[in-house]
């Protein structure tokens, strides 16, 4: 296994890994909230999640860039620091790989697995207008290169696969999502994403797509209810950028006062300084 950082020990890796895996076994369904940086993840440890997961927005958005917008040494170091700062699993939002080819994702991958994730995502969305999606079978030969890495690492890191045609705008993005998680599904992936569903029948038909494999919603507004989700079948559900954008909101609604008014009520309802004094004194590094 690739050394794992200094503030955390083979060992609690391992235990990590095998706690995540356990929780997509386990019948029902999780939340993993997405925390964009030190603070945010301490916080959301503290109030018993079972996993966590990085935002590729949220930690660009921290970074002053958009999203697809750091480098792949800026994001693996990103990872690195909020997996150790947490005893909880993590599956890191890897965006595409930050590759193009297939040997290009299988190293990508090695060294997501060597910052001490449980699991991580690889994304058929290439960030380019003029050509937004890897092809069919590119994105499949995607696909197996990380689970390649994976199991050339011999640890448990689960992989997901995620399709970006529903979000991403494609007109006929449900079908062809539908199709590529089928694909990815038998390239190796453990769990299945398609970010963007809307409706309750959009989510079932991934569930049944899936074929028993895991599947991954993210709920980013209002609309659906874990329960809801539950009942539909989904293992596994996240916020993507959602808690970073709601930080955002308000920082620029108080400050807009401040700038375009004077005012300076917006700060009511912000976070008491006694308690996040608390909190990030019981830490331990």
């Amino acid at each position: 296994m690739p050394a794992p950082s200094q503030s955390q020990s083979i060992a609690s890796v391992l235990q990590k890994r095998a706690r995540f895996a356990e929780l997509h076994q386990n019948p029902g369904c999780f939340v993993i909230p997405n925390p964009w940086d030190l603070g945010s993840t301490v916080y959301l440890t503290s109030l018993g999640f079972k996993a966590l997961a990085t935002t590729s927005a949220g930690m660009a958005f921290a970074a002053g860039r958009p999203d697809n917008g750091v480098t792949r040494a800026y994001a693996l170091k990103h990872i690195a620091e909020l997996v150790a700062a947490s005893p909880l699993p993590f599956n890191a939002d890897f965006e595409a790989g930050f590759a193009s080819t297939r040997d290009e994702v299988f190293e990508s991958a090695r060294l997501c697995i060597g910052t001490g994730v449980a699991g991580f995502s690889i994304e058929d969305y290439t960030g380019d207008p003029k050509a937004p999606f890897y092809g069919f079978s590119e994105s499949i030969e995607r696909i197996r290169a990380a689970r390649q890495a994976i199991d050339a690492s011999g640890e448990k890191v689960l992989l997901t696969a995620r399709s970006e045609t529903i979000w991403a705008g494609r007109p006929d993005g449900l079908k062809e999502a539908l199709r590529r998680l089928t694909a990815f599904a038998e390239a190796g992936a453990d769990v299945l994403f398609a970010p963007g569903l809307k409706r309750p029948q959009e989510v079932a038909e991934v569930v049944h797509a899936a074929g028993g494999l895991p599947v991954n919603v993210v709920v980013g507004a209002p609309g659906f209810t874990l329960r809801q989700l539950e009942d539909l079948g989904v293992r596994r559900v996240s916020t993507g950028a959602g808690l970073a954008r709601a930080a955002w909101g308000g920082f620029m609604r108080a400050a807009r006062l401040i700038a375009e008014e004077g005012r300076f009520d917006g700060f009511a309802g912000a976070a008491p300084s006694a308690e996040l004094n608390a909190l990030f004194a019981a830490r331990t590094d």
